[in-house]
């Protein structure tokens, strides 16, 4: 029955046993009188009383407490204002016991001239209470260790596991304070939380501390504690419960997660072995261990190997050989006194041999015996050491990487009193995969770097020579290492004529793909310059040359890439007559060279500068300038002036002013220039080369007009065997006779006027006759039948070489002798 719709409804008058038959509650009508008038089947079965037992008698008799008639003129004034009533009382059951039941006084209605009341109830559900007993048995055993702590912060309860954590008795606590029994800076500390929940009213949580167990002395454990305010009727503050929670694998496993996040930003900063070995080391000494040592394999050290000496397959043949190249220590001392990096060096726990290396398994051991008799037998060194430093508890983990083994990493504790536990086992194994992979890739990268180095370093020309037309140097600073070898290279190349051709380049890159790119393209210029071409012809074929090296595919995905991602070069490339004092050059996208005149002047002759190479569709143009003998002629890489603000031209200004110091030798100069512009190593590769120019005077040069008549032959044959004579090349003027007679009469059977002959004496003896015909000669091998063809075959085997070479004005044929 709902009240409210009874309250608001208001009754219908209707006799009791229709409005009983209405209730499904244990139901009664009760007159004000307090007279039963009607009785429910459900009251029957609460109370166990028939309703002719009850109907027509007082209800007081029903109801275990004393008549109240006040009581009950109050609950009569709520029920006539539509309020209702409720509440737990208790009846009588017929067997005599006592019920609580909710009882609800729901309306007040008229029946004839009485005023009556609709009664109805419920039995109040048996609920669970907890004795005293049971609850101190539960407190007392809970997994968590509870404490109740007065004003003055002393036991005044504690349960048996809290008792256990802390290992003191809990006759020793109650009535004594935490830091009488624990003295040290943790009891201060939770002292003082609890004084805070004291004075504030305010519950502290999850504080969480490192202490000891009593039923596991060995092993340091992790707390999590919580503090809460004990509060009486009047909200004052009475004492402190506080709660303990053994958070020891959550602990470790955050533990393992922190370090591990921490290894990964301290070990393997650098790509170098020895320093990732000592990284490890310095890192877990002593936020894990007391002593830490890193014995790596020979191969895994060596920039020549091949990688480590074991794999998946099994070992080698060899017995390997293991150096120490980390440690470190929380003793003064204790690293010294066991191995040095480098020594050789293998810290095997007893028992165990190089296979623990294959096995890839830890080796730990809780307890270090050096008594034992292993250690005594195999190791009496070692375990003096170990007696020595108080070495107790260790922990071996195998250095794997990529399925290479690479070395062993030994953990060990002395002044730590903790043994290592299966729990450290974990944080070890993690802490040297982590260190194993970046081992792998310094070991990976030195090689490919030693590698990249080695052949850049065979494909700059070994030494350098400019004739008698310059004097050269040069100096070379590769790139930082962890940056890779760049694409940097120069040369001299000697040209006919006693001409000299300079060149400095730089390919885009770094790493052997940059130093292969360079080899080919230093290879190139020299093919090219061989052909005579000018410098703004040579760059174009040398622009080809790149761009069909950048369209080449590969079936190698690897390969592709590294092509791929070559996109081009710069280059700069001169040519200096010593007969004229001139100098054509070109460039393609590289900086001016620096020329320093023999009085100090600095000046950057601007060629136009023309696209990098490997651009295409842009042609590239020559200018020429003339330099007085003795000036200083400079070629040089961005990275020399770019520096550290990245301003080329205050970097090109420096390098001027540097060149124009004198006193000093070439090759100190260029040493110096380059190590005071260049303090620190750079990303990129550094290139200088410098050329002091001289000129071939009138008593080395002599040349003849020739008349175009096959008459004029003998005559400047016979000239030309004069001047041999005169320079004191006695021993060459049979073969100069030859050369000349053969090229002068080709030349004025075949070739167009004017019609010139030079001789030129400076490291070499050069013939050069010159005509206005563009058509070059070509070297036949006459049959036994011909009566000519054999003149140009004669000339390439008397002499050094020959060529050919064109000019604005036609072509110049040329033939070279070794002076002796």
């Amino acid at each position: 029955m709902d009240p409210a719709r009874e309250a608001s409804d208001g009754p219908t008058p209707q006799g009791p046993r229709e409005l009983l038959d209405a209730s499904t509650d244990a139901a009664a009508v009760v007159s004000a009188a307090g007279v039963v008038l009607g009785w429910t089947r459900g009251a029957e079965a609460l109370l166990g009383r028939p309703a002719a037992e009850v109907v027509g008698a007082s209800a007081a008799r029903l109801v275990a407490m004393p008549d109240d008639p006040a009581r009950v003129a109050g609950v009569a004034a709520r029920c006539r204002a539509g309020m209702g009533w409720n509440a737990l009382i208790s009846l009588r059951h017929r067997d005599g016991r006592s019920l609580d039941v909710d009882l609800r006084v729901s309306a007040a209605f008229r029946i004839g001239e009485d005023e009556c009341f609709l009664m109805s109830a419920r039995e109040r559900r048996q609920q669970w209470s907890v004795g005293q007993s049971v609850l101190d048995g539960f407190l007392t055993r809970s997994p968590i260790g509870m404490a109740v702590m007065d004003q003055e912060l002393r036991y005044a309860w504690l349960n048996d596991t809290l008792e256990r954590f802390g290992g003191v008795p809990r006759e020793q606590r109650l009535g004594r304070r935490l830091s009488e029994l624990l003295p040290g800076l943790q009891a201060a500390a939770i002292e003082g939380l609890m004084r805070k929940v004291l004075e504030t009213g305010v519950p502290v949580t999850d504080y969480e501390y490192l202490g000891w167990s009593w039923a596991d002395p060995h092993r340091q454990h992790a707390y999590s504690t919580s503090f809460f305010p004990l509060v009486d009727a009047d909200d004052s503050v009475t004492g402190v419960c506080y709660m303990v929670q053994d958070v020891t694998e959550r602990w470790t496993a955050r533990r393992l997660l922190t370090l591990v996040n921490e290894a990964g930003t301290c070990v393997g900063t650098t790509l170098d072995v020895l320093r990732t070995a000592q990284e490890l080391a310095d890192f877990a000494v002593p936020r894990f261990a007391d002593f830490v040592v890193v014995d790596l394999l020979e191969p895994v050290l060596s920039t020549e190997g091949h990688g480590a000496w074991l794999t998946d397959a099994g070992p080698a043949s060899v017995e390997p050989v293991m150096r120490r190249a980390g440690m470190s220590s929380v003793r003064e001392g204790c690293p010294e006194a066991v191995a040095r990096i480098g020594d050789r060096a293998a810290f095997l726990p007893p028992a165990h041999d190089m296979n623990l290396l294959i096995d890839g398994e830890p080796i730990l051991l809780p307890v270090l015996d050096p008594s034992d008799d292993r250690w005594v037998t195999e190791q009496p060194e070692r375990a003096q050491k170990i007696r020595e430093f108080g070495m107790h508890s260790l922990i071996s983990v195998p250095m794997r990487a990529r399925n290479t083994v690479l070395g062993l990493t030994t953990f060990l504790r002395s002044l730590n009193p903790v043994q290592f536990q299966p729990d450290d086992v974990l944080l070890a194994r993690e802490l040297v995969a982590r260190a194993a992979l970046c081992v792998d890739n310094a070991r990976r990268y030195t090689r490919e770097h030693t590698a990249a180095v080695t052949l850049q370093r065979s494909l700059l020309p070994q030494a350098l020579t400019g004739g008698t037309a310059l004097e050269v140097a040069s100096a070379y600073l590769p790139a930082d290492p962890t940056d890779g070898v760049g694409g940097d290279w120069f040369d001299v190349i000697q040209l006919s004529g006693g001409r000299v051709g300079l060149v400095v380049g730089d390919v885009v890159g770094h790493g052997i793909t940059a130093a292969a790119t360079m080899g080919r393209l230093r290879t190139a210029v020299h093919t090219l310059a061989d052909m005579e071409l000018p410098p703004d012809e040579l760059l174009a074929h040398l622009d080809d040359l790149v761009l069909r090296l950048s369209a080449e595919k590969s079936d190698d995905e690897t390969a592709h890439r590294s092509t791929a991602a070559f996109l081009g070069a710069t280059c700069l490339y001169a040519v200096y007559d010593p007969v004229t004092r001139r100098c054509a050059m070109a460039r393609a996208g590289h900086p001016p060279p620096v020329v320093v005149a023999p009085d100090g002047q600095v000046s950057f002759p601007e060629p136009p500068a023309g696209p990098p190479l490997g651009l295409g569709g842009m042609a590239f143009e020559a200018a020429e300038i003339e330099l007085a003998e003795n000036s200083l002629l400079g070629l040089y890489t961005d990275g020399l002036i770019e520096g550290a603000d990245g301003d080329m031209e205050l970097g090109m200004t420096r390098l001027g002013n540097l060149l124009a110091r004198s006193g000093l030798d070439l090759s100190t100069l260029c040493t110096s220039a380059v190590r005071q512009l260049v303090p620190v190593p750079q990303p990129d590769d550094i290139a200088l080369l410098l050329a002091r120019t001289h000129a071939l005077g009138a008593d080395h040069v002599v040349s003849w007009q020739v008349p175009v008549d096959p008459a004029a032959v003998a005559d400047v044959r016979a000239r030309a065997t004069r001047q041999v004579a005169v320079w004191g090349l006695d021993d060459l003027a049979m073969t100069t006779e030859l050369v000349v007679s053969e090229l002068v009469t080709n030349a004025i059977r075949y070739a167009e006027p004017p019609i010139r002959l030079r001789l030129i004496r400076d490291s070499r003896l050069t013939c050069e006759v010159a005509d206005a015909s563009s058509t070059a000669p070509r070297l036949r091998h006459a049959r036994s039948t011909d009566e000519g063809g054999r003149g140009l075959f004669l000339v390439a085997q008397l002499t050094d070489r020959w060529g050919a070479r064109y000019t604005p004005d036609g072509k110049i044929i040329w033939a070279e002798q070794d002076i002796p």
